[in-house]
């Protein structure tokens, strides 16, 4: 039974986020076990969410007070702490300077690393993908901390804290990998291989202030009221999915995590200490459908039923600013979006060669661009 803490913290505060995080501690083992998580000397990487840039407070990106918090309970145990991030548009320190945690950062002799270093690493015990380019700062880690948002996802329904780790692939190469994997399948496996390499030790989900609807970026702030932690990824993951409304299952990385016993994702094997599964649910929760919450066998016809129900990028158009964001981090090449002048530039897509990894969606700095469900897969129900 892999255990996790789910624990109620009523708001951004940080003397209360620090004390209710070390309840949590408290419940998984106590100092023993921040002992053992973090050996003596130890240097502690902490992995937060940086999408983008974001004011202090977005429910966007790893919260300032929540990151203060963690630093205040762990600078007793590592002998050193660094954090960082690569965004998937845009510069890396002014997204951590924009939301507040460089400011905190330095108040607490906290670096920053920019992952603009990265080596190639081969991972022997692998689903999919043998070696990655992964920053230098995560390898050179003792201990990797994951410290992500509780969000809902375009591509993969939910996102927490094993698709954090994905931003431990540089800049740009992230969006190569949703090219080179356009099947939602395999760009699971290759999340859990990248977590298997980077060997994330712990997990902290801020759910204080979660996002619902047009996630991971445009979609509504939710004042759920939660913190999950635990060393399990797949087990906070799990917990989390649950709470806002989804069977585990159908989030596509925590299916293949059960599949190849990367972690569990059935509550049943998960011990879940403090607050109760049912005290925690929120009352309403807008959730998302991704890009394949249902699967289907290989062959051309499970292909044609796939395509038929998949749901696609589509534009707002009097929320569009014409910034061409969507189509620089477009990965196909080539790339699946043009452009029509239309008072202003305004991407038109070429959906047949669209692989739906939503980046898009994802990267739009106004909200402009939402998920559309084809008619057949809102009769059944498919969009809920």
């Amino acid at each position: 039974m892999q255990k996790v803490a789910l624990l109620r913290c009523k708001e951004y505060d940080v003397d209360l986020v620090e004390e209710t995080l070390r309840q949590g501690f408290e419940l998984l083992g106590g100092d023993a076990f921040l002992r053992k998580l973090i050996p003596y000397g130890s240097q502690v990487f902490l992995k937060p969410n940086l999408l983008s840039s974001e004011p202090p407070g977005s429910p966007v990106v790893t919260d300032y007070r929540t990151f203060e918090a963690v630093i205040r309970i762990f600078k007793d145990y590592a002998g050193s702490i660094r954090f960082g991030d690569s965004p998937g548009f845009g510069h890396a320190a002014k997204a951590a300077e924009s939301c507040g945690l460089m400011e905190v950062a330095k108040r607490y002799d906290v670096s920053f690393d920019p992952f603009e270093s990265f080596e190639t690493v081969a991972l022997e015990d692998y689903l999919l993908v043998p070696r990655f380019d992964v920053a230098s700062a995560v390898m050179e880690a003792d201990v990797l901390v994951s410290l992500p948002r509780l969000k809902t996802h375009g591509m993969t329904s939910y996102t927490g804290a094993i698709k954090n780790q994905f931003g431990c692939i540089p800049g740009l190469k992230k969006a190569a990998w949703h090219g080179r994997m356009p099947r939602v399948k395999d760009f699971s496996r290759m999340l859990l291989d990248i977590n298997k390499l980077v060997d994330t030790k712990f997990a902290i989900l801020d759910g204080i202030v979660a996002m619902e609807g047009n996630g991971p970026k445009n979609g509504r702030p939710n004042p759920m009221e939660t913190l999950i932690m635990g060393e399990s990824l797949s087990a906070v993951d799990s917990l989390a999915a649950t709470l806002i409304g989804y069977n585990p299952e159908e989030i596509p990385y925590l299916l293949e995590a059960r599949e190849s016993g990367f972690g569990p994702t059935d509550l049943k094997q998960i011990e879940v200490l403090g607050e109760s599964v049912e005290e925690m649910t929120p009352e309403q929760f807008v959730r998302v459908r991704g890009r394949s919450h249902v699967r289907f066998k290989d062959g051309l016809a499970g292909r044609l039923v796939q395509k038929a129900i998949a749901p696609k990028p589509v534009l707002i158009p009097e929320l569009c600013i014409g910034c061409k964001q969507c189509g620089d981090i477009c990965p196909e090449k080539p790339k699946v979006i043009d452009f029509i002048d239309e008072n202003g530039p305004k991407p038109h897509w070429h959906y047949d060669e669209c692989i739906r990894c939503f980046c898009c969606q994802e990267i739009c700095p106004v909200g402009a661009i939402e998920i559309e469900y084809p008619v057949i897969a809102r009769l059944l129900g498919m969009d809920k």
